[in-house]
């Protein structure tokens, strides 16, 4: 077993940091310097893993023994339609409205490299929405902004405790990190994290 002595979030995401917090980490924080570009012909649901390794590898270059880059990226899937982060509130209400009395699927691909070792790994949440009226997406998203987040929504907002019936999986998956798999491939890297 290694003990890790740096851990490094590769991420802006505030609900991320807030996730690794709770598992009482401490970590620093290095922002990517990669664009959410992938192949054309990469499979929907191998893209998030695709991105969370090219953001793992952007701060990773120059690793030290002892520390870990951890870096993620979360996607909704809709009939096998990529949703990212909107762009506008006009984009953000389109995205929702389509979401509304349907089921998708967000997923988040995890990334943890360190100078000898690389992990990647998808983890799958079916999130099921009630139907929404034109009101409460409109309401929602000029209140709470949603363009930073992908699908337009987060489940921990007005908008999932109201418009959300089910979940089927992690729901810590559906805010950006599914922190519980992290843990468990950290163990069996052979890693442990000290606080």
């Amino acid at each position: 077993m290694t003990i890790l002595k740096k851990v490094i979030l590769a991420s802006k995401s505030p609900r991320r940091q807030e996730l690794l917090k709770s598992l009482g980490l401490n970590f620093s924080l290095m922002l990517p310097e990669s664009d959410e570009s992938y192949p054309e012909d990469l499979p929907p649901h191998l893209v998030p893993e695709y991105l969370s390794a090219k953001k793992a590898e952007s701060v990773g270059k120059q690793l030290h023994y002892g520390e870990i880059v951890i870096a993620a990226d979360t996607i909704v899937l809709f009939r096998n339609d990529i949703f990212g982060k909107p762009h506008n509130e006009d984009e953000a209400m389109k995205m929702l409205h389509q979401l509304s009395d349907n089921m998708h699927e967000v997923i988040t691909g995890v990334t943890m490299l360190t100078s000898t070792d690389k992990v990647s790994f998808s983890v799958n949440t079916q999130v099921y929405f009630r139907k929404l009226s034109a009101k409460m997406i409109k309401d929602y998203v000029i209140k709470y902004k949603p363009l930073d987040k992908a699908g337009s929504y987060g489940i921990q907002d007005w908008i999932g405790l109201v418009g959300i019936e089910k979940i089927s999986g992690c729901y810590y998956n559906v805010m950006g990190l599914p922190v519980s798999r992290l843990m468990v491939e950290l163990n069996e890297m052979g890693y442990i994290i000290t606080s």
